[in-house]
């Protein structure tokens, strides 16, 4: 049997053949990837943010073909392929190379004169050297472009792996920076959990992960044995908490893409909607009408027959404990297994602790519940394990900014939901079981470089202060600073500088 899909999830055509990577071969790739990064990491930061730059034109000009492909391995709609994955990447490869090397520039330290005289330096950013990255298949370019472009313009050479789901998409992400970057600078290794086992072990020197919580516990506890960092991005559960007074119309809208783009397999899609009760009728009439109004060709399918039976037992599991499906349900007779419809379910009762309520469903699934006040409407959205991003919907956005103060998520939105991803300026990330990764955005660069710290001494004496030999001039010196500088009140001050003065004298001396 092949370890790759042969079979699109759309319709069932045949795929194009990919040669997986024997796991035994890892080591001496990443040993390969090391030996490169020294010479790319020497290379002239300008230089690099040249070649990089031609990637967001390679990006653009292949979009139908990117769009095609990631349709074929995912079964998103053309349209979101092209909106998710190519115009976004076109603008976080631009920000990128505009702002690395701002990002990269050193800071200048400049030391107390008289406690350091002489002394300067520079913090820097130096490259990490080789970063494992390990991506998941339902955004297969958008995802790992976050970590290769500010990885790759920071110095680091790159192994990743592509999900075994999407490994074409995956070959079709590196033959953007073919002819750009130097061999072994970015190296794509194809295959299943064995690959990706052998490359976090292998001699990395971070580890950039998306996926689900136990693979991402498994790669930080071996991160933690040999002291590197890791980046983890393990899913999410996301809340939209929906005020009284909210626009109805845009909110409706605005929950029924947020909870079905991409068939609902995104971390950051809605899986909860938490209503006040004075607006629920309103709002949920309109988002079953919406609902209605949708077809394959705007939600696509689920990618793989185990998501698609994941959300099935989800969706019965909610109907055994009383949910009520308001719109779509499990599709009987339906040629494609994969094909699962929008479906909005109301929540009441003993449902509220169905799995659909409680756990990452990743499908097509948007259960409402409602509450009585904002205040219960918080309280169960912080209840979650995950807390990647949440959304509140009121017209009043001075009052929707005091919400999010009080959210544990990662990222709030008011009155929009999931669409920071496409930010490149912006930190993707979460709290809890979401995981400790960052991308996009500045932060995202401390697992891709680490601080460096280089001193410059130009003073002339013989022996700084605080050298030996240690003396009772020099331990006057220092309780008598201690005073000086705060360790007693005024009168006590006043006394310990002559002290002060007079022992630093004795002990620039060299006098005891």
């Amino acid at each position: 049997m092949s370890e790759f899909p042969c079979h699109s999830p759309v319709d069932g055509s045949e795929l194009p053949t990919i040669e997986a990577t024997c796991p035994s071969t890892v080591a001496s790739l990443v040993d390969r990837a090391r030996g490169a990064s020294v010479s790319w990491g020497d290379t002239a930061l300008a230089r690099r943010v040249e070649l990089i730059a031609e990637v967001e034109r390679r990006l653009l000009g292949r979009a139908d073909e990117i769009a095609a492909l990631v349709r074929l391995e995912v079964g998103k709609p053309l349209e979101e392929a092209c909106l998710a994955e190519v115009l976004p990447n076109a603008d976080l490869v631009s920000y990128w190379c505009d702002a690395i090397e701002e990002l990269l520039e050193p800071i200048r330290v400049e030391p107390d004169p008289l406690s350091y005289p002489g002394k300067h330096g520079r913090v820097s950013r130096a490259p990490r050297g080789v970063v494992a990255l390990v991506t998941p298949w339902n955004y297969p370019v958008a995802i790992p472009l976050r970590t290769l472009v500010p990885a790759l313009l920071a110095g680091n050479a790159v192994v990743w792996k592509p999900s075994e789901v999407t490994p074409r998409s995956g070959a079709l992400v590196a033959a953007l920076f073919e002819g750009l970057v130097p061999k072994d600078v970015l190296t794509v290794v194809q295959g299943g959990a064995d690959v990706g086992r052998a490359l976090v072990e292998a001699a990395v020197d971070s580890v950039v992960f998306t996926g689900s919580v136990a693979t991402g516990r498994t790669i930080a506890r071996s991160c933690a044995e040999r002291f590197i960092p890791c980046s983890l991005e393990l899913g999410g559960k996301d809340a939209a908490i929906v005020l009284a007074d909210c626009d109805l119309e845009r909110t409706a809208n605005g929950l029924v893409w947020g909870a079905f783009t991409n068939a609902g397999q995104n971390c950051a899609a809605i899986e909860r909607v938490y209503v006040e009760r004075a607006i629920a009728e309103p709002l949920i009439e309109r988002i079953v009408a919406t609902t209605r109004t949708l077809g394959a060709s705007d939600v696509g399918v689920l990618t793989t027959l185990a998501q698609a039976e994941k959300v099935r037992e989800h969706l019965r599991d909610a109907i055994a404990k009383g949910a009520q499906v308001l719109v779509g349900g499990e599709p009987e007779g339906e040629a494609n297994p994969r094909a699962f419809p929008p479906t909005v379910l109301k929540i009441e009762g003993d449902a509220a602790s169905a799995k659909a309520m409680t756990d990452e469903t990743f499908g097509p699934l948007l259960p409402i519940q409602v509450v009585e006040d904002l205040d219960e409407a918080v309280r169960l959205t912080n209840a979650s394990s995950y807390q990647l991003t949440t959304s509140v919907w009121t017209r009043n956005t001075s009052r929707g900014d005091a919400v999010a103060a009080q959210l544990r998520s990662g990222i709030v939105t008011v009155n929009n939901h999931a669409f920071t991803a496409a930010l490149a300026s912006t930190p993707w990330t979460g709290v809890g079981d979401t995981g400790t990764g960052v991308t996009n955005g500045p932060h995202c660069l401390t697992s891709l470089t680490r601080p460096r710290l280089v001193l410059v001494d130009t003073n002339g004496a013989k022996r700084e202060l605080w050298w030996y030999p240690y003396t009772p001039a020099l331990r006057t010196v220092a309780f008598a600073m201690a005073v000086v500088r705060g360790g007693g009140g005024l009168v006590a001050r006043l006394a310990a500088l002559p002290r002060l003065v007079g022992a630093l004298v004795r002990r620039l001396l060299g006098k005891s």
